[in-house]
């Protein structure tokens, strides 16, 4: 090795002589090179001249001669005749410029675990799979490259589905007429400008193919072009995935998957390649995209096309079907959000509108004679009830004439989502063949199977032993982990109480700050104060992710679906739990138990409990969502785009420090994919729980605060195109895996609706002044006994919700009647009629929402039609193949002298 710089290829040595044993490596101008032993003759070889550099293994590796006497190894060569120069700079491919990288395995030389890799690797080379490997320093890159022949058998174990016959589509004369109608129509309207130009986007052919699970024996009938390219980049990847997951690394019937390797620190990563740039110094218009990347990035990823439609059908290609269904739903979501922030838009409006017409604020503003208590003990002096005009009108922007027909609207809108999205995935499922499709059975998590390898039983699906968890040992950690969840909701609760006691001792010190501004107006200060803080303690609180994880494994879930289900539910508990807490106690709690002149109730027998303001706690429920909802959209959005941004700056910083401008822009593929962010542990799980939890919040209070759908909409078109940017250029390219619907969450999603319908009847009736509004009209004001209920019934409804002093708002006696501050018959009038409301909104808004859930099927008559249509051409077009094969047969029989008299036609 000392004196190896003289050393060259032998070519006195036959090429078909066997490689037996590797002596030694060494490094010869950077490249890694071995001496060979070759049938007991000792010879030193460059492999491939030094343009291919790898750990070579005796029992894959042969010396064979392509006319340039290279080193050759299974079907991929080195040598580059007739190989694109492209192929061989852009990271893509082996060092011969023809095999394609298909996944990527990283690890460190410094690791342990050598062993481990080293029979793993070689197991992966007797799958047939072929591999390369690059030394970077203290990196090692192994690049894997599946050939044909292995794509064909997993495929067809797969069940992969190809395309194999163009779709004919059928329509009935009528459907005919009314389109020729409704082309005529669009002809007079303007381009939709939401669509993307179809010549921007490349031909998916596969979706305007039927297709079948892949079978070798039926090959020639699936449509193939080119070997090269029949399976795309992300099936291929996902055919290597699942090879990696099988195979061993240890003698053991559990000793196998590439994930065991990863959590135990054998790899340090492992993720297949994206397809290149996504940027181009060419404009896409004039020279075309570069790749899919390339093309993802300029009509999906961009911030010029926030207001297009997203190319599902690409993403899906390029990412999956898993994230190309959360974009599905997430498009659709926002989708939704346009009628819902359009009519809270018009409930808004309708409020500025009629807020000179409003009897009550009218009544407050002009109140000047009468004196209301003070809201605390301390410093707070008596005020004038007109001193809440400014509040009074507020309220009425949201609490109007249009917010009980807001809140059935929104009841039934979220009824309407989840039944249209039940129907949009079943035609998405169709179109891309995951109708059929149906998850392989999961294999066992190492940490159950090292828990409970003691104990087995027999697996009925697979008929092979597994370990098996006693169910007292199930039932005791599952009331662990339920009693981890009490505590931990008691803990945010707590948390809850803590600012309560804020908001009553805070109040009194605004009352007596030295600025006017604060001190006038010192219960809009505690609740803006309080509630900022609330948004602090939300965020420090986010450590209870911990708490869940190790809650979840305190469980131990037997597959990875479990645990992730198992997890899912605790953290949206959890998330939602924290969220919502302080909106609950502002919308139900606060103001309700506070007593009376004279008789206050105490917070530990000290600070007296915190009064609504005289307009209502309405407007404390409208700033608690409308803070809480801004802050959390803008700290969501900070952390999925920034927070990468951040990491990918610092590393490409480090990167420039240690090898300069030119050398950081030389680095192939592998290595750029290398050094970008990795997805996030739990998939797509924090992208589904914000979006969840901003469908409570933009359901399960609406009623107080209309704009919330508006504010939903503007933070998804922003949220599309940040993830999309987040997924194409800051994080490395995710596995290609196959779902067919978004699991748990539409659980979650179901859950959150039934619950909207009953927190907005009590924000309705409890919370808001419409049902004290309509007693008094209908029973107790200048309209009573007639029927109607305009503004001139409203006249004197401030004054009856005094009591007689005129300085407390309630339904109470007097101090001199038998029962002092005693309730009034009016007071149990309204209460009533709360009641009521509750249980007819209620009753009548889950009427409607079964009624809808019935009216709508989930697969649309249209598919239903088509996909019976599909299954009949495929049985045709499967009996036409038989029959061919028979016929074969015949003929080659009857050519052969074999036939018989008494065979079958």
């Amino acid at each position: 090795p000392a004196a190896s710089q003289e050393l060259h290829y032998a070519p006195q040595v036959p090429a078909s002589t066997a490689l037996s044993k590797v002596l030694a490596s060494f490094h010869l101008q950077g490249t890694q090179c071995f001496l060979l032993e070759l049938q007991g003759v000792t010879a030193p070889a460059l492999p491939c001249g030094g343009s291919y550099m790898g750990l070579l293994s005796p029992d894959w590796l042969s010396l064979g001669s392509n006319g340039d006497s290279q080193l050759c190894f299974g079907n991929c060569f080195c040598s580059s005749q007739g190989v694109p120069d492209k192929n061989k700079s852009n990271g893509l491919y082996f060092r011969d410029g023809k095999c394609r990288i298909d996944y990527i395995l990283v690890y460190r030389k410094s690791s342990p675990q050598t062993e481990k890799r080293e029979i793993f690797e070689r197991n992966i080379r007797a799958e047939g799979l072929q591999m390369e490997k690059e030394v970077r320093d203290d990196i090692i890159f192994v690049k894997l490259h599946a050939p044909w022949e292995v794509l064909g058998r997993y495929a067809e174990v797969m069940n992969v589905r190809m395309p194999f016959r163009r779709k004919i589509y059928y329509l009935h004369r009528r459907h005919k007429f009314m389109n020729r109608q409704i082309s005529r129509f669009q002809g007079w309207l303007p381009r939709k400008p939401m669509r993307l130009d179809k010549e921007t986007l490349p031909d998916l052919e596969e979706n305007d193919c039927y297709t079948a699970p892949f079978s070798q024996q039926r090959i020639h009938h699936f449509i193939i072009h080119n070997k090269d390219t029949f399976f795309n980049n992300a099936t291929r990847s996902r055919i290597v995935h699942h090879i990696l997951q099988r195979v061993k690394y240890e003698e053991g019937k559990n000793k196998i998957g590439l994930n065991r390797l990863l959590t135990n620190g054998s790899y340090e990563a492992a993720f297949p390649l994206h397809e290149g740039s996504y940027r181009s110094k060419n404009s896409i218009r004039t020279h075309g995209a570069e790749n899919h990347r390339h093309l993802l990035y300029e009509c999906w990823a961009s911030w010029g096309m926030w207001y297009k439609y997203q190319p599902l059908d690409l993403v899906r290609r390029y990412f999956g079907e898993k994230i190309g269904l959360y974009f599905a739903w997430l498009g659709w979501y926002t989708g939704m959000l346009f009628p819902a922030a359009f009519i809270g838009l018009f409930v808004f409006l309708y409020g500025v509108t009629t807020l000179n017409h409003c009897q009550v604020s009218k009544e407050v503003c002009q109140a000047t004679d009468i004196i209301m208590c003070p809201i605390c003990d301390k410093f707070c002096p008596f005020m004038r009830l007109s001193d809440s005009c400014v509040y009074a009108k507020v309220t009425h922007l949201f609490d109007n004439g249009a917010t009980v027909f807001f809140a059935v609207f929104m009841a039934v809108w979220a009824t309407v989502f989840l039944e249209f999205w039940k129907r949009r995935r079943a035609v998405i499922a169709y179109d891309w063949d995951l109708i059929d499709w149906e998850e392989e059975e999961e294999e066992i998590r190492p940490q159950f199977e090292a828990k409970y390898s003691k104990k087995e039983r027999m697996n009925p699906i697979s008929g092979k032993p597994e370990p098996y968890q006693a169910f007292a040992d199930k039932c005791s950690r599952l009331i662990v982990s339920a009693s981890g969840i009490f505590f931990m909701i008691c803990v945010v609760i707590a948390a809850v109480f803590g600012i309560v006691i804020y908001r009553v001792v805070t109040v009194s010190t605004f009352a007596a700050f030295k600025w006017a501004l604060i001190r006038n107006n010192s219960q809009v200060a505690t609740t803006g104060t309080a509630v900022c803080i609330n948004f602090c303690i939300i965020m420090l609180l986010n450590l209870y992710e911990k708490v869940a994880l190790l809650l979840t494994n305190l469980e131990q879930p037997r597959t990875e679906s479990e645990w992730e289900n198992s997890f899912t539910l605790k953290m949206f508990l959890f998330q939602f739990v924290n969220l919502n807490s302080s909106t609950f106690y502002i919308a139900f709690f606060l103001g309700r138990f506070t007593g009376h002149p004279g008789a206050y109730l105490r917070l530990i027998n000290r600070w007296r409990l915190e009064e609504c303001h005289p307009s209502g706690c309405l407007i404390d429920l409208c700033m608690q969502m409308g803070i809480i909802m801004v802050l959390k959209q803008t700290w969501n959005n900070f952390m999925e785009l920034g927070y990468p941004l951040i990491q990918n700056w610092w590393t490409r910083r480090k990167l420039y420090q240690e090898h300069g401008s030119q050398r950081k822009t030389s680095f192939p593929q592998w290595e750029k994919d290398y050094n970008l962010q990795p997805m996030n542990a739990y998939g797509l799980f924090d992208e589904y729980l914000e979006m969840i939890l901003q469908f409570g919040f933009t359901t399960i209070f609406v009623a107080a605060f209309p704009l919330a759908p508006l504010l939903a909409l503007l933070n998804n078109i922003i949220e599309i195109r940040l993830d999309a940017y987040k997924f194409v250029t800051q994080w490395r390219r995710p596995l290609a895996s196959r779902a067919k619907d978004i699991g748990i969450w539409y659980g979650i999603l179901e859950g959150i609706g039934i619950l909207s319908v009953i927190t907005n009847a009590f924000v309705v009736a409890v919370t808001s002044d419409f049902i004290p509004r309509l007693v008094y009209a209908y029973k107790y004001g200048p309209c009573a006994g007639q029927g109607e209920a305009g503004q001139k019934c409203m006249v004197g409804y401030v004054n009856a919700s005094l009591s007689v002093f005129l300085v407390y708002r309630d339904y109470r006696d007097p101090p001199h009647s038998p029962v002092p501050y005693g309730y009034t018959l009016q007071f149990w009038h309204v209460l009533a009629a709360r009641l009521a409301f509750i249980i007819v909104f209620e009753h009548l808004v889950f009427c409607i929402k079964h009624l809808i859930s019935y009216l709508i099927p989930d697969l649309p008559k249209d598919l239903r039609d088509r996909m019976r249509r599909e299954k009949y051409l495929i049985q045709e077009m499967m009996y036409e193949a038989e029959l061919e094969r028979l016929q074969k047969e015949r003929k080659e029989r009857k050519k052969n002298g074999k036939s018989h008299h008494n065979e079958w036609p």
